[in-house]
């Protein structure tokens, strides 16, 4: 797990730093991807407000890809200004260590796990049953929130310097699931409505326990295979191609920093 320790986070710029991309690029990127983002999301507002009187807008937040897709969009903007700020100033955020370089780093794991359980259980599981090109609304709704979210995540996955994620960032994961579960249930006895199908206890509690479950084992297998991506990407691109990464070109204490400030 990332250090509690007050040591500086991210002393190589990893987050900040890509293989191929210049450090502004990168950062114009991310910013351009969490401006599409909210445009969405506040496009979706306004329609709830004209078709539903906002209802939707309402239920949004019991829905766990509504949550997922605010937090690719807070990301995306976070992760952007800060790479913007050491693109011009050559030098990482001084608050965050501690508590927060934890927290950036539980971020980045679920940024880069959970938009593709939302996309496999959608388009595996929920899409039967939901037309999801039924008009264009709900085209352009299920292709930004359940496909361009897993693109947005493979590009954190290829085009960043992010080590392997930490498998000690897993019980954070799985226990944000079961906080969802609870918000699932919960919307329930609030609203009268079940979020996904399958947890309604009707289905048989044996098949409510068995989806948990099966969701619980899918998100240790995604976060396995982005693990692994991962790491063949540093082997790739540091050891066989001997891609150090675009770093700032601006002079920190007299000297061009070059992954770590001397």
């Amino acid at each position: 797990l990332t250090t509690l320790s007050p040591h500086p986070f991210d002393p190589t710029h990893r987050f900040t730093t890509s293989p191929l991309l210049p450090p502004l690029l990168l950062a114009c990127i991310r910013i351009t991807i969490s401006v599409y983002i909210f445009t969405y999301l506040l496009y979706r507002i306004a329609y709830s407000a004209i078709s539903d009187g906002s209802l939707s807008t309402r239920q949004s937040f019991s829905y766990f890809t509504n949550i997922t897709y605010w937090s690719l969009g807070f990301y995306f903007g976070v992760a952007g200004l800060h790479t913007l700020l050491y693109a011009l100033r050559g030098r990482r955020a001084n608050w965050l260590k501690g508590g927060w370089a934890v927290a950036h780093a539980v971020w980045w794991t679920s940024v880069v796990t959970f938009p593709f359980l939302v996309t496999i259980v959608y388009w595996g599981i929920l899409a039967a049953d939901d037309s999801p090109f039924r008009t264009q609304v709900s085209a352009y709704s299920n292709i930004s929130a359940h496909l361009l979210n897993s693109v947005f995540a493979l590009f954190e996955i290829l085009l960043t310097r992010a080590a392997v994620p930490s498998w000690t960032h897993l019980p954070f994961l799985i226990l944000f699931l079961a906080g969802y579960l609870c918000v699932a249930y919960i919307t329930h006895a609030t609203q009268g409505f079940y979020t996904y199908g399958f947890l309604d206890p009707k289905t048989g509690n044996g098949m409510v326990a068995a989806y948990c479950v099966g969701i619980a084992v899918a998100i240790c297998v995604v976060w396995a295979v982005v693990a692994g991506i991962v790491w063949v990407r540093v082997w790739l691109t540091e050891r066989v191609l001997g891609l150090e990464g675009k770093f700032s070109k601006v002079r920190v204490e007299g000297r061009v920093e070059k992954g770590e400030v001397r």
